[in-house]
């Protein structure tokens, strides 16, 4: 029979999903679609990929849910036209639905998917869902992109207070909601998906990978923790962050509800998320920055070729103890505490003189929330080179570091309990030398 196909990507929810309630209300049965994408999968290092894990389950999650619906979810393996051109064969398909992904493979996959349908006189709607504001909704006054975040922090603030209203809530109160941000009903219309027998889910083993045995955070978080956000995010040794980079990487919870949530509790935590707008459109406006660094003349900082050195920073056996904490929680989570990200990447790139894309690929291999846009704007923002970056000259003490963000060195004992031992490393470099070695290097590049 016809069918109207959603596509799932960054986006594993029903819940408040753009893309998946305009498929529901197109006047198609929707036949929900997720693919195993191999020109993605094939490039992963290690089988024992915690974020393919994670995936998987939240779509074994998402089929359980649609098959309460009397629908079922169709997982593909393979490379997505290859894929496309068997599903043209197997289904009528009138439409197609998704929401938009901003990354460079992923702006490449949708055009060739769009020019295939095309051919086929199939329309292919997209709808924004992985952001509160896209690529150019937030510009200056001339229309250019914002490159410094706070004024585009302020802009960004000012165009969502346009779109508060006032509602009565369900016991008849008047409360403050955003218009804007307010969720996608799909319940209202779950009787449109397809009616359908399950479908075969392949095992994790199928795919090509094993469990990677790694506990992956709730999606859920205590509000009293967001109202006490901006006082208690910067102690690593305390549990005061949210810990839903995965979900927000992985759509399986709204942007919208969360930021709708953050306004009413911590301002702070919402400025978090305008971070991540921030960088989405930074990496849209200028695509160089995938590869490249945002100030061209960084590329002549002459970093150093040290394998040894970066081995020992991948591995936290550098000597410095909240430095190697962090990537010893990373090794072991798939997570790193946010300032500690900022001091273990100020060492990596002020202290060892290592290019900052060694270390963006190093997260990009192990983070869970791993994000393109936001890891290449953090890693840029801690070498001096990208947006609204720290000066070259600004180099994270780490001795410093623990004595303000851990100075009972909870962190530091979890992660790495030798460090009172003859049986920890020395520091690899000194510390004084190191900062005048890097300045010296970053000063002789640029100026």
């Amino acid at each position: 029979m016809p069918v109207a196909i959603f596509w799932f990507r960054r986006d594993l929810r029903l819940h408040d999903n753009a893309g998946l309630y305009h498929a529901l209300r197109s006047g198609q049965p929707v036949l929900p679609l997720f693919i195993f994408d191999t020109n993605i999968l094939d490039d992963l290092p290690e089988r024992r990929d915690a974020r393919v894990e994670f995936i998987h389950r939240a779509l074994a999650e998402l089929k359980q849910k649609l098959e309460a619906l009397g629908s079922t979810l169709l997982v593909r393996h393979g490379k997505p036209p290859e894929v496309w051109a068997q599903l043209l064969r197997e289904h009528d398909i009138k439409a197609l639905f998704t929401n938009r992904d901003y990354e460079p493979y992923a702006l490449e996959r949708d055009a060739a998917v769009q020019t295939h349908l095309s051919e086929k006189n199939i329309p292919f709607h997209t709808s924004k869902d992985h952001v509160i504001f896209e690529k150019n909704e937030v510009l200056k006054d001339d229309g250019t992109p914002y490159t410094v975040f706070t004024p585009y922090s302020r802009k960004w603030r000012a165009k969502l207070e346009t779109r508060w209203k006032t509602v009565l809530d369900e016991e008849g109160r008047l409360e403050r909601a955003s218009f804007y941000l307010s969720p996608y009903p799909t319940e209202k219309y779950a009787g449109n998906f397809l009616k359908t027998a399950p479908l075969p889910f392949p095992t994790l083993t199928e795919l090509g990978f094993e469990p990677a045995g790694i506990p992956f955070p709730p999606a859920a978080v205590a509000r009293g923790l967001i109202r006490t956000y901006d006082k208690t995010r910067d102690f690593p040794g305390m549990a005061g962050t949210s810990r839903l980079g995965v979900h927000f990487r992985f759509g399986t919870i709204s942007i919208r509800e969360k930021a709708r949530h953050a306004q009413m509790l911590n301002d702070t935590y919402l400025n978090e998320l305008i971070w991540r707008d921030f960088y989405s459109q930074i990496l849209a406006h200028f695509p160089h920055v995938a590869g490249s660094p945002f100030k061209p003349q960084y590329d002549r900082v002459p970093w150093r070729h040290a394998p040894d050195d970066f081995q020992r920073w991948c591995a936290g056996q550098t000597g410095y103890p909240i430095v190697d904490a962090g990537m010893r929680e990373l090794n072991a989570t798939g997570y790193m505490h946010n300032r500690v990200r900022m001091i273990t990447a100020s060492f990596l790139t002020k202290h060892l003189l290592l290019d900052w894309r060694l270390g963006e690929a190093y997260f990009a291999q192990k983070l869970l929330d791993y994000d393109l846009a936001s890891n290449n704007g953090g890693w840029q923002w801690a070498a001096g080179c990208g947006t609204d970056a720290a000066p070259y000259f600004r180099i994270f003490n780490p001795a410093e570091q623990t004595k303000k963000f851990d100075p009972e060195r909870r962190y530091i004992l979890r992660w790495v309990p030798e460090v009172d031992t003859a049986r920890y490393p020395k520091p690899m470099v000194e510390h004084t030398f190191a900062r005048g070695r890097g300045l010296d290097a970053f000063k002789r590049a640029l100026e």
